[in-house]
């Protein structure tokens, strides 16, 4: 890439390489005036090699980025060398504009810096996530687990009130049939002690008070049947209705379950997470993306760092003088303009002068001829004659 010092007279014949064009090209440089400007030729090839290297860059993380989103390689670089050749466009224009006048300036270094920074920080994620990618992958699957407990959670306060209305029904018709059950238990209990002497009369034997207890008993326990058979169809569609809600939950966890990915938005949030639980993790993030961002700021970087040279100064004389050629033929060709209106009007002057001088006999003559047919007629007025005259032969102002 880089040429030996060549002496004066024989300057003229240096011709820089294909690859030496195109870092120029990057660099914003124009060939003409830099092909005579030796100690320029390097540095804006170093321009150019940090554009070459910020463009190679943000190709390869843009196409990192849309594999992530989209499922053909292809599709992914094709989209990724779309949008570095963005990144390219706005680099060049960053640099182009920093020249000697400016280079010194605070608000356009700051905007440019801003600007770079910027971009730089979006494509430092998608270069992260793929040097940390394992680490990511692992904190997705503790993350995926926290998202299905949540999802669980909403859906246990989702479906919460018409569950707790059919467990409060289902627990009031069962404590029915419970205290209906223990009348029925106590009744019984009543009278085996009577029949067998361990309780109430403390005689033995199918008496006239066992007889009563036995009759209670039966009475109850009919009861309870007909409460449980009335009962339990309700207590089965309670049953039912609260399987339906369960497998409802069930249902909506799987889909939600399914849902979840590894995309890039997944991705970035499992990278927070990591920097969040783990200092160390966080230290060499922050460190590469501060190697990355000034990645992208090398083109501003390189432009704004490298000194004036001859080439910058040829480019402002090169401009000066267009400026003055372009001043000096448009003040050329006004005054050519003008010329030709200023002889145009000459000559048209000296025609019209001539019109009238040759007009003026035959005008005369016309006139007499009109005023001798007036005086053999005898019907009309002067006024009309007069009212002829002017339309056919007084002139009438140019507007």
């Amino acid at each position: 890439m880089q040429e030996s010092v060549q002496s004066l007279s024989q300057r003229a014949e240096y011709e820089p390489s294909s690859f030496t064009k195109f870092l120029w090209w990057l660099s914003t440089a124009e060939k003409e005036l830099l092909i005579d400007c030796t100690v320029d030729r390097n540095r804006y090839a170093i321009t150019g090699m940090a554009v070459l290297g910020t463009w190679l860059f943000a190709t390869l993380a843009w196409t990192y980025f849309f594999s992530t989103v989209v499922t053909g390689f292809w599709i992914a670089l094709a989209l990724g060398i779309f949008m570095g050749g963005i990144i390219l466009c706005i680099d060049r224009a960053l640099i182009k504009g920093i020249t000697a006048a400016n280079k010194n300036k605070v608000t356009p270094i700051l905007f440019r810096a801003v600007l770079a920074i910027t971009i730089g920080t979006f494509m430092a994620q998608p270069a992260l996530l793929y040097l940390f990618d394992k680490e990511i992958h692992t904190q997705i699957s503790l993350d995926n687990e926290q998202r299905k407990r949540q999802k669980l959670q909403q859906l246990d306060s989702l479906y919460a009130a018409q569950k707790n209305e059919l467990l409060h029904e289902k627990n009031a018709l069962q404590l029915q049939l419970n205290n209906k059950y223990n009348e029925v238990s106590t009744a019984r209990d009543a009278f085996i002690a009577e029949t067998d002497g361990t309780g109430g009369s403390g005689k033995i034997g199918l008496r006239d008070i066992a007889k009563a207890k036995q009759n209670e008993y039966s009475k109850l326990d009919a009861d309870y049947t007909q409460l449980n058979t009335s009962i339990q169809p309700r207590l089965t569609s309670v049953d039912s209705s609260l399987a339906t809600i369960e497998s409802a939950k069930q249902a909506e966890q799987k889909k939600f379950e399914a849902l979840l990915n590894d995309g890039f938005l997944v991705r970035i949030e499992a990278l927070q997470h990591l920097i969040e639980n783990n200092s160390a993790m966080a230290f060499r993030y922050y460190l590469l993306v501060i190697l990355l961002v000034l990645t992208e700021l090398m083109p501003v970087i390189a432009k704004t760092i490298l000194p004036v040279g001859a080439y910058d100064e040829k480019v402002r004389l090169r401009e000066e003088m267009e400026k003055e050629i372009a001043a000096r033929n448009t003040r050329k060709e006004t005054d050519l303009k003008e010329l030709y209106n200023q002889l145009a009007f000459d000559q048209d002057s000296e025609f019209i002068k001539d019109f009238f001088e040759q007009a003026k006999h035959q005008r005369k003559e016309k006139m007499l001829e009109k005023l001798n047919r007036w005086k053999k007629s005898e019907d009309k007025s002067f006024d009309s004659v007069w009212a002829n005259l002017k339309r056919d032969f007084l002139t009438k102002q140019e507007n």
